[in-house]
């Protein structure tokens, strides 16, 4: 059987080099190839918006550039490269549209995962339509019941869903109970999107574009090869760490990239805000005062300061790539206080972006609050950033507090 097993997934395998363009990049390449996009998706960002998902032109364009694949591996048409390659591609979309960047981290996330699924997942996987998009809730809000061959019945709703409009293939995060009702673990589950509905109902404030609805499934099964557990990501324990010639990508510390794929967009949003506030806002006259905007000591110092946290979110974001990537390379564990630290970083860093461009749409007057200013466009959607559950401040603190503390962390997503 398992002769078997493997020919199928070699033939999968040949099938999809033989459909898809070889569209690999390399590491010195991301970031010019990202900013040779950024007008392109700058013009159809408030169309986005408002359509509420990502255009599948943008979406083609990251596939055929390159983008699409830095996190997967080389032998499914991917480039396998690096965590600092991730936020230069994501950071540098952002400054045109941030619910494509967003949407594209979260891709990058998913092939992560699937990187620690069983060869004939991916094989399926990535072998199905023109363009590998994998969408997912990561996060176990479904049920699944392991049956006794070793397959799930899975049942659920998840929302967020961020980009599914272009996916064939869903992550699904769930809690794995046996037949009697026992909790066995939690994880995710590989399921085509026509197994479940999608539920159009991605109204809101922030990062629109996104195209996050829901989904939800009744009694989905699925294989068994197509779970994998999420704490034994988390804490190093799949197959992938201890294969010494797997993709090293797959060996970021689960916790910490996890948090990186979904934060790094606030760093191109931010730099772009702060773009366009020096394109429009310089000369015009301070209404009700005899300032000219550039010339106004109070704007001087919404500048330097909002200039400063983007310098400062960004700093500190390469870092703990940097951190990411050394030990993913060495193949070693990280430390505690270190994931802890990266936690808390993940929750700075959209934190500043989102504040600097508050000081920046507040002091640049009541012409930034039009529907087509970009200006106003990314402090909406550097809100939604920072109200996401991995992303929000207090958490990151509390955790990182605990773990400096010597206190158990209170959780082990880190």
């Amino acid at each position: 059987m398992t002769f078997i097993y493997i020919a199928q997934e070699e033939a999968l395998r040949e099938a999809y080099m033989n459909m898809h363009v070889d569209s690999r990049i390399t590491e010195s390449e991301v970031k010019a190839v990202a900013e040779s996009l950024v007008p392109v998706f700058s013009e159809r960002a408030l169309q986005t918006d408002r359509d509420r998902k990502v255009p599948a032109e943008n979406i083609k364009l990251l596939h055929d550039s390159g983008l699409l694949g830095i996190f997967r591996a080389r032998r499914w048409g991917g480039s396998e490269l690096s965590m600092r390659a991730h936020v230069d591609a994501v950071a540098t979309v952002a400054r045109g549209c941030q619910a494509t960047a967003w949407v594209l981290g979260v891709y990058h996330a998913h092939d992560y995962i699937i990187g620690h699924m069983a060869e004939k997942a991916q094989a399926e996987i990535y072998s199905t339509g023109e363009i590998q998009a994998v969408a997912a809730v990561i996060g176990p809000r479904g049920r699944a019941v392991r049956q006794a061959d070793g397959s799930y019945i899975l049942n659920g709703f998840w929302p967020f869903v961020s980009g599914n409009s272009a996916s064939h293939w869903l992550l699904l995060g769930a809690e794995v109970f046996d037949e009697a009702g026992n909790k066995l673990d939690e994880g995710d589950l590989a399921v085509p999107v026509g197994d479940v509905e999608a539920i159009d109902d991605w109204h809101v404030a922030g990062l629109q574009g996104t195209g996050s609805n829901s989904v939800k499934c009744t009694n989905v099964p699925v294989p068994a090869h197509r779970f994998v557990s999420l704490p034994a990501i988390l804490e190093n324990q799949t197959p992938v760490f201890a294969q010494p010639d797997a993709p090293a990508i797959y060996k970021c510390q689960g916790g910490p990239a996890l948090g990186m794929y979904i934060a790094t967009s606030a760093l191109g949003a931010a730099r772009r805000a702060l773009e366009e506030f020096l394109k429009v806002v310089p000369g015009k006259k301070v209404m009700y005062t005899s300032h000219i905007s550039h010339e106004w000591s109070a704007l001087q110092i919404a500048v330097g300061e909002a200039a400063s946290m983007i310098n400062a979110a960004e700093l500190i974001f390469y870092r703990a790539a940097d951190d990411v990537d050394d030990h993913a390379r060495r193949g070693e564990k990280m430390p505690m206080e270190m994931r802890g630290r990266i936690r808390m970083d993940i929750t700075t860093v959209p934190r500043l972006c989102r504040d600097a461009v508050h000081k920046l749409y507040t002091i640049g007057g009541a012409a930034g609050l039009s529907l087509k200013s970009p200006i106003q466009l990314n402090a909406r959607n550097l809100q939604a950033a920072s109200m996401h559950g991995f992303l929000l401040h207090d958490a990151g603190a509390e955790i990182y507090g605990r773990v400096l503390l010597g206190v158990d962390p209170g959780t082990g997503v880190i």
